[in-house]
């Protein structure tokens, strides 16, 4: 039987999180994106992260260890994977592993999270020419299909990445609330996806992953590198040439720069990722600083 694309994130959650580590993870989706809309359910023991206004002292003194209340919502919430499909998803990024594999990894375990929690999960993916959009539902059935949207949407021979175009849809013909986890190709954002991010941000909540880029300078000589956005292989005596390795070493620390102090004037808490093994730590960090910018 074939394994299914969920089942491959359901797998990295379980080996890279130990039980204690994945109840922290939920606790950081539910904080992150429910706020205190949400109703008393049971009690569970405290783990290192919990807000310390959800300690219940009373049962805690009981028990002789910390207990918090545990907290489900009141309402769904509608949270929409916002993947790039174009052909720069389809090559590799720095583990070696297609970008589209570790793309589909960290929206497959951010909507996994959300459809545990009772949310509603829809994706809207695309290149510089076309965009799809998928409804909001909530099983795990649904959320398979997306992740095979968005593996069978990305190809080396496919359209051309642009973000803002998938961004300007959303601001056309999305009038609810959402909360926006964009999935990135690793390049600059322009001014026209900077205004475009301020508009989103007032109506809806956004994080935002890039995936890296595999650093062509460190490709073996014996391997061919090309460029997937015009498939110009890349000579070997120029990639590996000193000069070189240093130039792209300092204008890829300079984009990072710029990409990041954008997002951070937005407000949007942001993550960068180059392998699927890096997925949960992540996802973590980025749903706790969400959580922390929150307050």
């Amino acid at each position: 039987m074939t394994t299914t694309l969920l089942t491959r994130v359901k797998s990295k959650l379980f080996v890279h999180a130990r039980r204690r580590s994945r109840s922290m993870l939920e606790g950081e989706y539910a904080s992150a994106f429910h706020g205190r809309s949400l109703d008393y359910d049971d009690l569970r023991a405290y783990v290192p992260g919990d807000e310390v206004r959800d300690i219940d002292w009373k049962a805690t003194a009981r028990h002789t260890s910390p207990l918090v209340k545990r907290y489900v919502a009141t309402r769904k919430q509608n949270l929409m994977l916002v993947v790039d499909t174009g052909r720069g998803m389809a090559a590799t990024t720095r583990s070696g592993e297609p970008k589209s594999a570790v793309a589909i990894c960290a929206a497959g375990l951010v909507g996994y999270l959300a459809q545990r929690h009772g949310d509603l999960v829809g994706l809207v993916r695309g290149t510089a020419t076309s965009t799809v959009a998928h409804d909001l539902r909530g099983t795990e059935t649904h959320l398979e299909l997306l992740l095979r949207a968005i593996d069978a949407a990305t190809s080396l021979d496919g359209d051309q990445s642009n973000l803002a175009t998938q961004l300007r849809w959303i601001v056309s013909n999305v009038r609810r609330r959402l909360f926006l986890v964009v999935v990135a190709d690793d390049r600059d954002l322009d001014p026209a996806l900077d205004e475009l991010l301020r508009r989103l941000h007032v109506q809806h909540e956004i994080l935002w992953l890039t995936v890296e880029d595999a650093d062509p300078t460190a490709i073996a000589g014996d391997r061919t590198a090309y460029d997937v956005s015009d498939g110009q292989a890349l000579p070997t005596l120029v990639r590996l040439d000193a000069k070189v390795r240093q130039a792209y070493a300092a204008s890829v620390e300079e984009r990072v720069r710029r990409t990041a102090e954008l997002l951070d004037r937005r407000g949007i808490s942001h993550a960068r990722i180059g392998s699927s093994d890096e997925v949960v730590t992540a996802v973590f960090a980025l749903l706790e600083r969400q959580r922390r910018a929150r307050r």
